[in-house]
């Protein structure tokens, strides 16, 4: 029997009825799911971004279950609750990018001996977008995936962009890989930055519930990423978009005011999808499910017809 963890109820504007558990991964981590088992039409396996948590994404999980479909959450190793990589708890660190399909392995099998409801579908933002279609290359089997701004490339200005995988090879080879990227810190983004032209979203009070959230809770908040992740990063998204795409259907959301990963890199990879779709939401910033409710719905309802063509 898996054991229960915290899910914070009081900032998350979930549904009723979720419930955390802890999982061990096999490399021994512990991380930590969100089930919300109530859907008759399967389970959204859900992968969040860089610095996120379970409870971010209360609103996603309303949205889903009000068109019939249960979902399932995980923390991933390094945010979150789950087991943080570093004695600084505020590093995004991961020692291998492979790593994050240990969680996905786990996650998975969380969600069958839960007996969650069949079929498998998938929904990613950003850093969760990478693992996600690492996830599909490497034979996770899904009936269709749906992106938000996925992370297939690291924006990076065009005189760094050439250096930028050198420079962070060089730290980590030389015991530096667990200091912060550069202009990065050990503050989390939302604590710091006023809503006026912030990366994130468009929508005011959106913005003030993440900051409520990492408020309410600061277990919740990650600092900037690892020399270290940085690298295993640009690494894997190199790999990637190497690749054919998988036989997957796909559809993908992208703000046109994105300013945090690689627009071009996105607009390529859908390009080259068979049964992939690019919907590009216009003036939407980074995080285009945390934005306006009509925007939402509209995504929302986008991503359940995907789902239901696949059923």
């Amino acid at each position: 029997m898996m054991e229960t963890a915290p899910l914070y109820t009081d900032v998350a504007r979930a549904p009723d009825g979720g419930v955390a558990y802890w999982l061990d991964t096999d490399d021994g981590v512990r991380i930590r799911v969100g089930v919300w088992n109530k859907g008759t039409r399967g389970t959204v396996l859900l992968m969040p971004g860089r610095t996120e948590y379970i409870e971010k994404y209360g609103l996603v999980t309303g949205d889903l279950r009000q068109r019939g479909y249960a979902t399932i959450v995980v923390d991933w190793r390094g945010q979150g609750l789950a087991d943080r990589m570093l004695d600084d708890p505020d590093t995004g660190h991961v020692l291998k990018f492979a790593d994050y399909q240990r969680d996905v392995a786990a996650m998975v099998q969380a969600a069958r001996e839960l007996e969650m409801p069949q079929p498998f579908y998938m929904l990613s933002h950003s850093m969760g977008g990478c693992i996600a279609l690492r996830s599909l290359v490497d034979g996770l089997e899904v009936k269709a995936s749906v992106f938000s701004a996925p992370m297939w490339g690291i924006l990076i200005g065009p005189v760094m962009r050439p250096l930028a995988r050198g420079i962070a090879w060089a730290a980590s080879t030389v015991g530096m890989g667990q200091k912060y990227a550069p202009g990065t810190s050990a503050q989390s983004y939302v604590s710091v930055a006023p809503f006026e032209d912030n990366l994130l979203t468009t929508d005011p009070d959106m913005y003030a519930l993440l900051q409520e959230q990492v408020a309410a809770h600061p277990r919740f908040a990650l600092g900037g990423p690892s020399m270290n992740w940085l690298f295993e990063a640009l690494t894997e998204t190199r790999n990637l978009m190497a690749m054919e795409a998988p036989k997957v259907p796909a559809l993908t959301f992208l703000g046109t005011n994105e300013r945090i990963v690689d627009t071009a890199a996105v607009i390529k990879r859908m390009q080259d999808w068979p049964d992939g779709r690019l919907e590009m939401v216009e003036g939407a910033e980074h995080e285009v499910l945390m934005e306006g409710p009509e925007i939402r719905t509209r995504l929302m309802d986008q991503t359940v017809d995907l789902f239901g063509q696949h059923s």
